[in-house]
């Protein structure tokens, strides 16, 4: 089975440095040049070692993180193959411009910074208060989010490691399987995992719910054990699943039974195209056990320019009676000095009419590209899930190592994939499609991947 590992390597008190290269013995360098165990003192040298151990959560991590993982993949592909046309449906990166109407507000801000008038230093650490408020007004129209429960951010995985932050190591925690990966390692470097178990692919501490087409990508909630935190995304990234206001009103309604706290991932709710909830805060009961957070990145094309946002209601309170805004207002503010100014003066245009409307025009482009995927793999007879509410498609390749598939694409059609199995156990015979591109190379790679599963 074709595996991907990050390798790096075993440092010892003696180690050789021959050509550049830090060699773990002499031996290494004798296979490569044949000298023999003799190399010359000057190349040798001593690693001096601290008497600090490494953190042992970290060492639980099974390799490296995915996308970095895919991005070093993509560049042993180049170097093997430098001629060649690579096209990248893996990593979710938005490819289009952002309108201009945003980013002019962005460069008069920063502008502005050059003048005696316009100058700011420190804003606050919760945001902008005009962009909190537009945040609750125009992504929350109708679900009454007060903007003092908005705190702004540079984007929602680094909010993931906050809201890890708030909870603490002794909380036990379920996710989707699959799902984005973040939650799991961020978990895992937080010591509330367990000791990962290779047969299953799967850390001891954690509840993984199964959510595929058996169970219409929602976990069977009646055998799923209690847990203090639920970590669900939708859009789901990967499947591109869209929970259904039923599916999210089981999940309120299993967690309040529980005592649970949801923290729910919308990031994807901009893409949605039918009448699935945007906000988890759509559902009655869901202030008094969700935590939502958010992101600029897929709904603005921000992945570059990093900003986004967390909703922590009123409402939600510790066991011990205690408001969990409070302490995540006390985490925000210890851990972190507030978003650009300048990326939140282009979040404040993101969400005026014109720039609002500027960046739908942009999300029904890539809701084009998941059409042309989706009807690519479907004319091939493949089963294919999302591509409806998210900008991903979901396609299974029975009885194959999704890692298998990730090379034999990548080989023959140089196109990027991501393999299922890094969204979780329940990933494998999956490979995730992204539709961010330009439309030349989304029609291209359809070509590309029609020949060669044809």
């Amino acid at each position: 089975m074709y595996q991907a590992h990050l390798s790096l390597p075993t440092y010892t008190r003696s180690a050789a440095l021959f050509q550049g290269k830090l060699v773990q013995n002499s031996s290494m360098v004798s296979k490569e040049r044949g000298i023999g165990m003799f190399i010359r003192r000057r190349y040798m040298r001593t690693v001096c070692l601290t008497k600090v151990p490494r953190n042992a959560n970290l060492e639980k991590l099974q390799n490296g993180y995915l996308f970095p993982e895919i991005c070093r993949h993509e560049f042993e592909h180049v170097q093997k193959y430098p001629n060649a046309k690579l096209i990248s449906l893996g990593i979710g990166d938005t490819t289009e411009p952002i309108p201009d109407i945003i980013t002019l507000d962005m460069a008069a801000h920063s502008r502005a910074l050059s003048t005696a008038v316009g100058y700011r230093g420190y804003g606050a650490e919760q945001g902008n208060k005009e962009l909190r408020k537009a945040i609750a007004e125009t992504l929350y129209r109708g679900v009454h989010i007060k903007d003092t429960e908005v705190f702004v951010s540079d984007g929602a995985q680094c909010d993931i490691s906050r809201i890890q932050l708030l909870l603490g190591p002794n909380v036990t925690m379920a996710v989707q399987d699959p799902s984005f990966p973040g939650y799991v390692d961020s978990s895992v470097i937080m010591g509330r995992s367990g000791e990962f178990q290779e047969e299953s692919g799967k850390y001891a501490k954690i509840e993984y719910m199964k959510c595929g087409p058996e169970n219409n990508f929602f976990p069977d909630l009646s055998t799923t054990p209690r847990t203090d935190i639920i970590f669900f995304i939708s859009p789901n990234n990967p499947t591109g699943y869209a929970a259904s206001r039923d599916q999210l009103e089981k999940l309120v309604k299993f967690a309040k039974k529980n005592g649970s706290i949801i923290i729910y991932d919308s990031a994807y709710a901009a893409y949605i195209s039918d009448d699935s909830p945007r906000s988890i805060f759509e559902i009655p009961g869901a202030r008094e056990v969700a935590i939502e957070i958010s992101s600029f990145s897929k709904f603005a094309g921000f992945t570059g320019v990093r900003l986004g946002w967390t909703v922590v209601p009123e409402e939600l309170e510790f066991s011990n009676g205690f408001p969990v805004i409070n302490d995540f207002n006390r985490v925000v503010c210890t851990c972190f000095n507030g978003a650009s100014s300048i990326a939140q003066a282009g979040g404040l245009a993101c969400l005026s009419p014109e720039g609002y409307k500027g960046i739908l025009g942009v999300i029904d482009f890539y809701k084009e590209n998941m059409k042309i995927l989706l009807e690519t793999f479907q004319s091939l007879g493949l089963k294919v899930y999302g591509g409806k509410n998210a900008p991903y498609i979901w396609v299974h390749f029975p009885g194959s190592s999704s890692w298998d598939v990730f090379a034999d694409i990548l080989e023959k059609t140089h196109i990027i994939t991501i393999p299922g199995t890094g969204f979780g156990p329940n990933g494998e015979e999956y490979i995730r499609i992204s539709a961010f591109g330009h439309r030349n190379s989304i029609l291209e790679a359809s070509e590309r991947l029609t020949n060669l599963l044809k």
